[in-house]
């Protein structure tokens, strides 16, 4: 884990896993808050936690912008809105290049 956080790519990596993964926590507690059992838990924990993992992945998107058009940085935002988007996202960059290590900056 230590070669994630060396670089903003890996950086951009983790939180988007961490971003969904934070997601599907908070979707589980509401689950539990709102349909089976009225228990706050899940929220109380996942909420906080979710909310500072969708700060740090917006933060690292915005260090990898200088290496995107607008369109792709927009794109990269608006992931983090719905479930596991940032995940999808995450696929289609690095299967676009869009991750490579070496920073390749694309025209506005």
């Amino acid at each position: 884990m230590g070669d994630m956080l060396s670089s903003p790519v890996g950086r951009f990596r983790l939180f988007a896993l961490a971003e969904a993964v934070s997601w599907a926590g908070l979707l589980i507690g509401m689950f539990f808050k709102y349909v089976v059992v009225g228990n706050e838990i899940g929220v109380k924990v996942f909420g906080p936690i979710h909310g500072v993992v969708f700060v740090g992945y917006v933060l690292v998107t915005l260090m990898l912008a200088h290496r995107w058009n607008k369109s792709t940085t927009v794109w990269a935002l608006v992931a983090s809105i719905p479930p596991f988007g940032t995940v999808l996202f995450e696929r289609w960059a690095a299967k676009n290049g869009k991750l490579d290590e070496e920073v390749q900056t694309e025209g506005a």
